[in-house]
């Protein structure tokens, strides 16, 4: 059984089957203002956890996790091709002491050098939650890597990951982690430390932190700053450049256990004071395992979130017009228990594009929204594709604009194996 896509069935078309004859061209479908075109991806069924990025030339960068029966997970790569077809996949990293976690996604940039850089996680310690970040570049487009490294300066087997990456100046990377030297949640019994179960302060002393550092091309660190001592556990965090530096948005973690989400700004030298985006006040005892998206053009920052502060679900859009210094009343995109968040937002002069998961009755669906660059009115609202996959399995979607072109990626689960999706949009 495939999965069901929206408005037609057009979009199974995007499922890879891992085959040397690849699937016909896709006829456009118009929904709406939108053309949505299937887009195959590179990667064999049994692919999650996908990533995607834009490189400064316009290359778009789709990494992946692939988990075969009874061999090691790999972590795999392409590049897109002038002629807009994948290049050959590539392996990054492969092995079985390779962390794999549904939320915690691994990263691929590209820097103005044409370096790429990626990272994963790596068990450090037989404990279920001790690995750390590990780094590596390539000059070759990833034919050969450098050989690894740790990103953190710490030698403690415990949580290191939930990384965000860009590209600092033209051939330094910029990389914010969550870091649990603190914390010591590496000896938390498994069904305590599980991603979405509940975490306090009780053991090792301490809370889940949140870090920055600089690297250079020989992946060597500076300005490593501690940005905030208490946050949430597990949420993602996600970094965008703007005219002036990089923009973070991170979900905070009160000792009154708020978990709102908040922003911070990096000029290249030094971090701004992380700042509240919107005053949700939400109150959660655990880890939601749903972190913000942030997007920039110029001084314009939007930020997506998921909250769920009084009980009810909500998806909202925050826009700041001074490089996310401040940010203006949020904007209520979604309301509504069906809503699960797993929010991607990216942003262009004519509008922001917001793409986030629901589950109604036990059945998920991908959603696009797209509003004015001011947020005063919604332009469009599309389901994008009905899945067959719940719960977890389906990981959470990206969403990137090449010029005139939005790509978005996703996971299902398709007779029981994960299958990665893509589809492209484009304005009529």
């Amino acid at each position: 059984m495939r999965t069901r896509l929206a408005p037609i069935a057009l979009l199974a078309a995007a499922l890879s089957s891992g085959c040397s004859e690849p699937p016909p061209a896709p006829k456009p479908v118009l929904a709406g203002e939108l053309a949505i075109e299937a887009w195959p991806l590179p990667a064999m069924p049994g692919s999650a956890q996908p990533d995607l990025s834009v490189a400064p030339d316009g290359r778009l960068l789709l990494s992946w996790v692939n988990v075969q029966p009874g061999r090691r997970p790999a972590f795999q790569f392409a590049e897109s091709r002038p002629d807009g077809q994948w290049d050959t996949a590539r392996t990054i990293a492969v092995g079985n002491s390779m962390f794999v976690n549904w939320a915690d996604t691994p990263h691929i940039v590209a820097t103005g050098d044409r370096a790429l850089w990626a990272h994963w996680l790596q068990k450090s310690a037989d404990a279920p939650y001790a690995y750390d970040v590990m780094l590596v570049r390539s000059l070759d487009h990833g034919m050969n890597w450098s050989a690894p490294r740790k990103a953190h300066d710490d030698d403690t087997r415990t949580e290191h990951g939930f990384v965000s990456m860009w590209a600092q100046g033209n051939g330094s990377l910029g990389m914010v982690w969550l870091d649990g030297r603190h914390s010591g949640a590496a000896t938390q019994a498994p069904a305590q430390a599980e991603h979405g179960g509940k975490h306090d302060n009780g053991h090792g002393g301490g809370a889940m932190s949140l870090r920055a550092a600089v690297f250079d091309a020989n992946l060597r660190a500076s300005v490593e700053t501690e940005l905030d001592a208490m946050t949430c556990d597990c949420c993602q965090t996600d970094v965008a450049a703007t005219a002036d530096g990089a923009v973070l948005a991170y979900r905070d973690r009160s000792e009154g256990e708020i978990r709102d989400i908040y922003a911070a700004r990096f000029d290249g030298k030094t971090w701004s004071k992380p700042a509240r985006v919107h005053a949700d006040d939400w109150k959660m005892p655990a880890c939601p395992v749903n972190g913000p998206s942030v997007a920039a053009q110029g001084d314009a920052v939007v930020v997506a979130w998921y909250t769920a502060a009084g009980d009810m679900p909500v998806v909202k859009l925050a826009r700041s017009n001074d490089g996310g210094a401040t940010f203006a009343k949020s904007l209520a995109v979604d309301t509504g228990m069906a809503v699960q968040g797993r929010v991607a937002v990216a942003i262009d002069a004519q509008q922001i594009w917001t793409v986030w998961l629901r589950e109604d009755a036990g059945a998920q669906s991908l959603w696009l929204a797209r509003h004015a660059p001011d947020l005063s009115k919604e332009l469009q609202r599309i389901k994008l594709a009905d899945l067959q996959g719940k719960g977890r399995a389906t990981g959470f979607p990206k969403l990137v604009l090449n010029g005139v072109v939005a790509h978005v990626v996703w996971t299902d689960v398709i007779d029981g194996r994960p299958v990665m999706q893509g589809a492209q949009l484009k304005l009529r």
